[in-house]
């Protein structure tokens, strides 16, 4: 078993922190130059024909890429702590959340990387000013979502760290890299920043 991953970007992080928060420290990693276009490569490819780290190889020859789906596989083989919530409405709640704000913060703000600003250079295929703009806005309003959701909440779903706030630190991270900062009124998404990323996990 190992995973592919490349260290510097926001979704191989996420299977990183994951694995850190369950204390599993035994799978190796293999590094994808993907700024020198290793990803597009035919022998990564046969791997993950969608040219996107991280992927997960397991004993048998089964590859399994996308970050949620890398996470769900360790959730379900190393079940404690729990990161994807343990009753019928945590579960829920936190695949909601994960989701809004992936689709709110992070994936917007790897948009504005890809579309708005130089990216990956000679690698991007297509980049539109407008659209990263458009991107780089929906991030603040993602933010101001989040800020009204962790009000009165230590945690994005409530009193314990999950795969949501996991997400939500990867894509703010992402944003600030590309200089999307945190607006200074938004004190929940302030106060709850410093908490998560005071967490050892998060040097994974």
């Amino acid at each position: 078993m190992k995973i592919y991953d490349y260290r510097g970007f926001p979704n191989p992080r996420r299977v990183r922190i994951f694995l850190a928060e369950k204390g599993v420290d035994t799978i190796p990693f293999e590094h994808i130059d993907v700024p020198a276009g290793a990803h597009r490569k035919p022998e990564f490819l046969a791997k993950n024909p969608y040219a996107a780290v991280p992927v997960l190889e397991l004993d048998d020859g089964t590859y399994v890429s996308e970050s949620m789906a890398i996470s769900r596989y360790f959730e379900e083989s190393h079940p404690t702590p729990s990161l994807m919530g343990s009753t019928a409405k945590e579960k829920a709640e936190i695949d909601m959340w994960q989701r809004r704000l992936e689709v709110s913060i992070l994936e917007p703000a790897l948009a504005y990387f890809h579309y708005g600003t130089e990216g990956l250079g000679p690698l991007e295929i297509y980049q539109n000013p407008d659209w990263g703009t458009h991107n780089h806005d929906r991030v603040a309003g993602g933010l101001e979502k989040l800020d009204h959701q962790l009000n009165g909440r230590p945690y994005v779903v409530g009193d314990k760290f999950s795969v949501a706030d996991i997400t939500a630190i990867c894509g703010i991270d992402m944003a600030k890299a590309v200089g999307i900062g945190i607006a200074g009124g938004l004190i929940n998404v302030h106060r709850w920043y410093d908490l998560v990323s005071a967490r050892p996990s998060m040097a994974a």
